[in-house]
């Protein structure tokens, strides 16, 4: 994963308004929806969501600058309190971390029961008959390698509502296509038998991928209904009439009446997220946009109006 300021294409110094900026552009250009012919739109679009969730949290803003997380929003590893850097890294850097029983103690290494088969070379299975050599076997309340492999992916929200498959790049560098079940919640884990770490003596570990769903260029999640604000001109607004709204299938009219203020919500049925069976619906909040720059010929319009029209909304605010 490329450095987060890099793929947003801001400096290090750069605003939470120009990194929301940046992110929202680039979100829309390399949307997969947008580019349905190029087949490295899907990962862009990852990789641009990912730089987001990084340098567009101010938490993890910091904690990315400070080094304590990775590119990936990973927590670096920093050494063991009031000593070196501690255990050997296994294949592909990644650090064995060991889990204690009652009475045990925690310790990194990459080969720790060759450490106990150097110092109990005549322990034999199971207890301390001495007389025969053997491995140093763990009893049941001591000390077991950790073989699972967590990792974090991050899926479009249409991936999330009609599933498919994704490649997930492993700590250890090997890589895996992951398919991703329709109806995927952000915060689920999907778990892959035997495809973790591997020790001898040891069965595999297991790979967990723990999901998150980025944030979409336009709508907005709320349980299994969306929101999304449409853009209207004035005109619209005031003389009412069809326009297109985006949904997760295709676009859809909807008929606006006239004389509808900014602000005011229409309810889409069905046309939110289909969890569970049921569908939700989609809210959609109009949001009157006037035209860049200045113009002579509104102005005048408007100030004609004003004079023969005037009206106060907010005297109800005192």
């Amino acid at each position: 994963m490329r450095d987060p300021y890099e793929v947003l294409g801001v400096q290090r110094s750069a605003s939470a308004a120009t990194i929301k900026s940046a992110y929202r552009k680039l979100a829309k250009k390399h949307h997969p929806d947008n580019n349905k012919n190029d087949p490295r739109a899907a990962s862009r679009f990852a990789e641009i969501n990912t730089a987001n969730e990084i340098i567009g949290d101010e938490d993890k803003r910091k904690q990315f600058d400070r080094g304590e997380i990775d590119a990936e929003g990973k927590p670096r590893f920093q050494g063991f309190p009031g000593g070196g850097a501690g255990g050997r890294a296994g294949p592909g850097g990644f650090e064995y971390s060991f889990r204690t029983g009652p009475g045990g103690a925690g310790m990194g290494g990459g080969s720790f029961e060759d450490i106990l088969n150097s110092m109990f070379g005549n322990a034999t299975r199971g207890g301390a008959r001495a007389g025969r050599s053997g491995p140093f076997e763990f009893d049941g309340g001591g000390v077991g390698v950790d073989l699972d492999l967590s990792v974090a992916m991050t899926v479009t929200l249409e991936e999330s509502v009609k599933g498919g498959e994704k490649r997930v790049r492993l700590p250890t560098g090997r890589e895996l296509n992951v398919r991703i079940p329709a109806g995927v919640m952000s915060g689920q884990q999907i778990r892959l038998k035997g495809q973790g770490e591997s020790a001898p003596g040891h069965p595999p570990g297991d790979l967990l991928i723990t999901v998150s769903i980025a944030a979409h260029p336009f709508f907005k999640v709320d349980g299994n209904d969306l929101r999304v604000d449409l853009p209207v001109t004035l005109y619209e607004a005031v003389l009412g009439g069809k326009v297109r709204v985006p949904t997760l299938g295709s676009a859809v009219e909807l008929s606006i009446p006239k004389n509808t203020s900014s602000g005011r919500t229409f309810r889409l049925k069905g046309k939110g997220l289909p969890k569970a069976g049921v569908p939700g619906d989609l809210y959609v909040t109009i949001r009157i946009i006037l035209p860049d720059g200045n113009d002579a010929d509104l102005e005048a319009l408007m100030q004609t109006w004003r004079d023969r029209h005037p009206y106060n909304p907010r005297s109800d605010l005192g």
